[in-house]
C-alpha cells in the first residue's frame, strides 16, 4: 500500500479551480505517501515516514549543515531543490530499487509528474528546470542535495533501529556509497558509533 487515503487531488474531481489550489491538492499527496523502503523492511504504517516528512527533515539538515560548513552554496537554490526533489513521486509513487523499474522509466514517470504538477503554475517552468538540475546532479547544490537525501535516510534508519523497527545496516551501507563530502561522511561515521 502506498498511501494513507485517497489522493487529495481526486477529491477535486472535475472541478476547475485556481492552478495553485490544484497544485496544492496534488503535492499534498506527499503527506500521505509512505516511504516504501521502510514499509518493506517492517516499519508499521502508523509509524512509517511519509515523503513529506522526509522532505522536511532534509530541508532542516541541508540548511543547518550548509550554513555551518558550505556557505558558498546558493541557499535559496538548495532549499528549493530539497523541497522539489521528490515531486516526481506525486504521480509515480515511491519507486525503490526493489520494484525492478529501469532508471530511465522511473525518471520519465517522475519527470512527467513534476511537469504535470508544477507546469500549471506561473513560475512552474523554473521549478521544473530546478528539478531537472537536481536530477542531472551536475551543480554543487544538486550534488549536495543528493548526498543530504542519503544522509537523511541513514539518520532515519538509525531512529528506526533505536526504536526496534528496522535494521539500519543496509541503509547505512547505501548512504556510505553515496556520500563523498568529508563532513557528511563524518556524520555517517558518528551514526555508526551511536548504533554500535
Amino acid at each position: 500500500m502506498q498511501t494513507k487515503a485517497e489522493p487529495p487531488a481526486a477529491l477535486l474531481g472535475d472541478r476547475r479551480t485556481l492552478p495553485l489550489i490544484t497544485a496544492y491538492f496534488e503535492f499534498n499527496q506527499l503527506k500521505q505517501l509512505y516511504r516504501q523502503g521502510w514499509l518493506r523492511r517492517g516499519a508499521p504504517e502508523e509509524r512509517c515516514e511519509t515523503v513529506a516528512e522526509h522532505t522536511f527533515s532534509m530541508a532542516v539538515l541541508a540548511m543547518v549543515i550548509a550554513d555551518a560548513h558550505l556557505p558558498h552554496l546558493d541557499m535559496t537554490k538548495l532549499l528549493r531543490m530539497v523541497l522539489l526533489h521528490d515531486f516526481g513521486e506525486i504521480g509515480a509513487g515511491d519507486i525503490t530499487p526493489a520494484d525492478g523499474v529501469a532508471a530511465t522509466i522511473k525518471h520519465a514517470r517522475e519527470r512527467e509528474s513534476v511537469a504535470q504538477v508544477l507546469g500549471k503554475l506561473s513560475v512552474g517552468a523554473a521549478y521544473v528546470d530546478l528539478w531537472d538540475e537536481y536530477e542531472a546532479g551536475v551543480t554543487p547544490e544538486a550534488r549536495y542535495v543528493k548526498q543530504i537525501d542519503r544522509l537523511d535516510m541513514a539518520l532515519q534508519a538509525a531512529v528506526y533501529q533505536a526504536q526496534g523497527l528496522v535494521d539500519a545496516s543496509e541503509f547505512l551501507a547505501s548512504a556510505a556509497q553515496a556520500l563523498s563530502d568529508p563532513g557528511l561522511q563524518a556524520i555517517l561515521a558518528e551514526i555508526r558509533v551511536i548504533l554500535s
